[in-house]
Order: C-alpha cells, then structure tokens, then sequence
C-alpha cells in the first residue's frame, strides 16, 4: 500500500494468519478487520464479514473495503462518496487477489492486477512488483508520501514475517523497496555464512554475491558481510568494506576491534595507530575471529588477553570456545569451570558445559 499521507501501514492493513486479510482505504475505520475476523471465525463469508460493518457504518460511502480469506475468496467496495474525488476511485478483484485505491490515474489498478498475476517471486516481491506497476502507470495524482507491505504466515519463521513501513518520505516506494531487499539480503547473508562454514564454497559464493548486492547501504550489517567475505577468503572485498562502511558512517569505527588481525594493512593501519583496546574491544576481536574460523588465533589472542585481564571472565568463555573448535576439550572445559568461578552466574559456560556432557 502507498499513499500521499502519513503512516500509512499504521492504519490501513489488517491480517490474521490462517484466517483472512483486510485492507480499509480512503476514510480508514479498524472496525472492519475487527468485526471482520470476528464474523469470519463464527463462519460467515468474507463479503458477509465487510458488510457486517458496513450496514452500521453512517459513513460507509467514503470508504473503501476489501478482503480476502485464508482460502482466497475475496470481496470489495469502493463508497459511492469517492467518485466525487478527483480521478479514479475503484477496485477489481480476481483469484487470489483484490487491488484498490482511489484518486488515481486511468489504467492503474489494471496494470497492478496484470502484473501480480503474471509475476514471478515470493509474495512479498509480487505485491511490490503490483504496487510499482501501478505507480509506473500513474500512480496516486497527488504523488506518495508513505508506504508499507506487510506479509504474515501462520507457518512462517520470524525473518520471512514481513512488516515493512515507510512513514513519511520523498520516495516512499522506492524506500520500500530497498528495505524489501535489505530483508532477502540479510536472509541470504546468513545462509552463505552457513554454507561456507560448512564448506559448501560455490553455493556460498553465489549467495554471498547476491546478498552483497542487495544490502547495499545498509551500514549495520556490514560487518556480517564482512565476515561471509572472509570466510570466502577475499580479504581485499573486506577491507574495502571496512573503509565504505567507515566513510559512510564514521561512528561505525567502534567495530574495528573485530578487525584486529588486518591491523598491519596498509588502508587500515591508520585507524589502530593511536587506537586504545578496552576489555570489551579485546573480547570482541577474539570473538570475530572465532565467527570466521580461525580459532587458533583466537586461541592465541585469548591467551595474551587474560595475561592483561586476568579476572575477566568473557575471555575465558571465548577462549574455550577456541578450545572447544579446536577439539581441545580438557582445555575447554577448563576454562569454562574458571568463567564460572570468576561469574557464578555465567549461563554461557553452564550451556557450554552442558552440551560438552552430552558429547
């Protein structure tokens, strides 16, 4: 949805999963998902919902309503009020789907129905691929200000339940769908790191490829891209990440603790000249290194880290996290017993004790 107001998934767009969705445009009133899902849960039909509330509603010519069930039944209206406006006010519905808006140019929500029935993608994608068809056609007359895409599933894990909004900008679709992207990203990010921790490198690579290409601003998770790069071993793509994430966002220099280990390069030698290493940014290097495989750096890390913190508890952790990849369980386990004795409620080193039992 998109339109020349504010906020507009905040009051627009309505979805129980397994049960129905339902879309209130034009004079927006909640009433309608909420006696809808009410209505429908006690088994009547989905038009049967909508009018529950539209037979009560004093206002229900400046509406416009639509639905659809969990079994793809739809059903919607477009006040009588709403031809008084300029342009097109309408809707058109279809197996599986309804489009709707109002103020809008000629052939718009045609062009929407033509495209999400053709395309191809995950849902998410189609309905954003509608949307844009319908802005390449004309679009809202009185331009966008915000817009919002919102896919739940009852089967769905957390990361593919989508409520994306753009509240108030210039290029509200286009925002949104850089943060559509920001979302596939991130999801194909953390499965190249898998497949390459795990060896599979030609499927990592590709993944890696895509999610690079789709995370693309997204300054915070750089660092995650920075650690599938060098577990593909391309050490060069990761500084140059560094030093675009850097240039970006100067506040983003409170990672470089994580890089430690390229602190001799000659593009990032600069930054650790002068740099002083807490406690904490010393933990963080050992446990970079550790995300990227490399535990025995960690390990030797570690070592000299304790020299200099001998009471602190996090670097034994990590330290027989490095142990433990290594194979070295006595070592491991030794070192958890200490972050229990310096922490006595240390849940990382029960867990970790724990699973070393059960092994």
């Amino acid at each position: 949805m998109a339109t020349n107001n504010i906020y507009v998934g905040n009051s627009t767009v309505y979805v129980q999963p397994g049960l129905a969705a339902f879309s209130v445009i034009a004079e927006t009133k909640p009433d309608y998902a909420i006696n809808g899902f009410v209505e429908l849960k006690k088994g009547r039909s989905i038009k049967k919902a909508i009018e529950y509330t539209r037979d009560r509603d004093e206002d229900a010519n400046f509406r416009q309503v639509a639905g659809i069930d969990s079994i793809g039944n739809v059903y919607a209206y477009t006040g009588s009020a709403l031809k008084f406006w300029k342009d097109d006010a309408s809707h058109l519905t279809g197996k599986d789907y309804v489009v709707l808006g109002n103020q809008l140019a000629e052939g718009v929500l045609s062009c929407m129905a033509a495209s999400f029935k053709h395309s191809k993608g995950t849902l998410a994608e189609r309905l954003l691929k509608s949307i844009l068809a319908g802005q390449n056609a004309g679009g809202q007359i009185t331009g966008k200000q915000s817009a919002a895409l919102v896919v739940k599933g009852s089967q769905q894990e957390w990361y593919n339940q989508i409520d994306l909004r753009v509240d108030n900008a210039k290029q509200a679709l286009f925002d949104l769908q850089r943060l559509l992207y920001f979302h596939y990203g991130r999801i194909r990010l953390n499965q190249a790191i898998k497949l390459l921790k795990n060896g599979e490198r030609k499927k990592g690579l590709n993944l890696l490829n895509e999610a690079g290409k789709l995370v693309e601003g997204w300054n915070g998770i750089y660092s995650k891209l920075i650690m599938g790069l060098l577990l593909a071993g391309n050490e060069q793509d990761a500084i140059r990440t560094i030093l675009k994430a850097i240039n970006e966002n100067p506040e983003w220099k409170e990672n470089l603790p994580c890089f430690y280990f390229l602190r001799n390069r000659q593009e990032l030698r600069k930054f650790y000249i002068k740099r002083k290493f807490t406690e904490k940014d010393w933990n963080q290097a050992i446990q970079f290194l550790i995300g990227i495989d490399r535990p025995e750096q960690a390990l030797k890390l570690g070592s000299m880290v304790i020299k200099k913190y001998p009471r602190s508890s996090y670097t034994y952790y990590l330290r027989g996290e490095a142990y433990k990849e290594l194979d070295e369980t006595r070592s491991a386990v030794a070192d958890y017993k200490m972050v229990i004795e310096l922490d006595s409620g240390n849940e990382e080193a029960m867990l970790a004790l724990k699973r070393l039992d059960k092994e």
